[in-house]
């Protein structure tokens, strides 16, 4: 089953992170956008927009999908941006949940 068509499953401080391996293989269904941090604890991903209203307007579209999927990035609005930090802070890392949220978004933004 692709990534978008799953939901975030629930976290807890026992859930697995991703192995090298399993977040090579979920790259590969993300847009190329997504960027893991050095320590590979955080998906990234900064979208521009013409203006802050249109970059505000993203936010609250991110912001409904995180909710539906009970999982919530951290977000930075700024004049013509959005950045998405995903990660799961009950395990300090990245799980499936955050891969699952990233397809998520990118499905809304093809």
């Amino acid at each position: 089953m692709a990534l978008r068509d799953e939901r975030c499953p629930a976290c807890t401080a026992s859930t697995p992170k991703l192995t090298p391996d399993e977040l090579a293989k979920a790259r590969g269904e993300l847009s190329a956008d997504w960027n893991v941090t050095a320590e590979s604890t955080r998906l990234r991903r900064t979208l521009r927009r013409p203006d802050f209203a249109a970059a505000f307007a993203l936010a609250t579209r991110v912001a409904l999908i995180a909710e539906g999927q009970g999982h919530h990035p951290d977000l930075t609005i700024g004049w013509g941006r959005l950045e998405i930090e995903i990660t799961t802070h009950a395990v300090g890392g990245l799980t499936r949940s955050d891969v699952v949220l990233a397809a998520h978004i990118d499905a809304a933004l093809e």
